[in-house]
């Protein structure tokens, strides 16, 4: 069969060429098998039972309804770390001018005219004094593939480096550097970080993360940056604490009119990640992680269901997203043993209340296939049957 694929905003062509014209078509169906998307409210739009999969060209999955994709068996992508350079290069120019006044100072230079132009300039260069990085205390809020880069690249501009993340997983623990030590609670992160930057997902539990107490624990000079996600600062309680000289300034990468028109906040318009390398790597990931899991069934990357992994040797797979309760897979196996066929390999794997179970086996007719769909189905916890022919 022919995958449809649904591309919402503008998706870069490199990521759209994985796709083979000979297995897929690009926006020709009303009823497309995935969803390529980027900033695309999927709150608002509604996506149909025949959508197997959502790929986000990108790391933030806000904009996608995950309980509603559970219920529908549509399991959800996204793209971690493909625009994590360039976040982080974002982050090293913003530590910058908050550390020496580029922009004023060529804005004032623009204005210099006459035959005294040199002389102008030599006098005025003292109003623009700035500090350096070199010595001063960052602490990175989140060490996963935007913040362990951020860590690293503050070290090497000779900056002090303390990271809290309670989370971190195991492959980022290991490419940090045993040089930056670890905060064990966020305040001591920020009783001693001249910088703070943030870098971790927008949850419930993290939301209001800087609040009014924190911005209390950070130092008077103190620059606060979140190119994280909206909701993780309180801005309200940034305002207040920047009329009261509790921090020096913030710069956050999400606007809103909390905090417009304030000389002490720098906002850019959610360019993070707004590089053409990023928008490729973001792009061709989605695509890719949508071909394997359209063609193979598995997980990896998914924001919603479990990752599952298993290599494809026989010549017909069975995939089956249900509930997780107890049982489920002794119900499986027992309709297949009844139907007298036989399994030979088999995998399944949970998250919180959805189970993703695999199972590859011989050829079977057509007949005998959709007899067994049919049979699987009518278990009521099971939400989506797949069957898959190896290429």
């Amino acid at each position: 069969m022919k995958y449809d694929i649904k591309t919402y905003n503008v998706i870069a062509q490199e990521g759209l060429d994985i796709f083979p014209t000979e297995k897929y078509t690009i926006n020709q169906n009303d009823k497309p098998q995935a969803l390529l998307i980027r900033s695309q409210d999927m709150h608002k739009t509604k996506f149909g039972t025949s959508v197997l999969a959502i790929a986000r060209a990108g790391a933030g999955v806000n904009n996608i309804p995950l309980l509603e994709a559970n219920a529908n068996g549509t399991v959800v992508f996204n793209t971690p770390g493909s625009n994590a350079n360039a976040v982080k290069e974002l982050i090293v120019a913003m530590l910058i001018l908050a550390t020496r006044p580029v922009v004023a100072s060529a804005a004032w230079a623009k204005k210099i005219a006459g035959a005294d132009v040199s002389t102008q300039t030599e006098r005025g260069k003292n109003h623009f004094a700035g500090t350096e990085l070199l010595g001063k205390t960052i602490g990175v809020i989140g060490l996963g593939a935007v913040g362990s880069r951020v860590a690293r690249a503050a070290a090497d501009l000779g900056m002090r480096v303390i990271g809290y993340d309670p989370y971190i997983s195991v492959e980022h623990a290991w490419k940090l550097s045993n040089d930056i030590p670890r905060a064990e609670k966020l305040e001591d992160l920020l009783r001693q970080s001249d910088y703070v930057t943030i870098h971790i997902p927008y949850t419930e539990k993290n939301k209001d993360l800087i609040n009014t107490e924190e911005l209390k624990q950070m130092k008077p000079n103190a620059v606060l940056l979140n190119y994280s996600r909206w909701g993780i600062v309180n801005e309200k309680a940034v305002v207040a604490a920047l009329a009261q000289n509790e921090i020096r300034r913030y710069s956050t990468d999400f606007s809103s009119n909390e905090i417009i028109d304030n000389d002490k906040i720098v906002i850019t318009p959610h360019i993070g990640g707004t590089t053409l390398e990023a928008e490729v790597n973001g792009a061709k990931m989605a695509a890719q992680t949508l071909r394997k899991y359209l063609e193979t069934g598995n997980i990896i990357n998914s924001v919603n269901f479990p990752a599952v992994e298993m290599p494809f040797d026989s010549p017909l797979r069975l995939t089956l997203i249900h509930q997780n309760v107890p049982n489920m897979v002794g119900r499986i196996t027992t309709i297949l043993a009844n139907d007298e066929l036989n399994i030979d390999n088999m995998i399944n794997r949970s998250r919180d209340k959805v189970a993703y179970t695999m199972i590859d086996m011989s050829e079977t007719s057509a007949e005998q296939l959709t007899k067994l769909r049919g049979e699987l189905m009518a278990i009521p916890e099971v939400i989506r049957v797949r069957a898959l022919h190896r290429q």
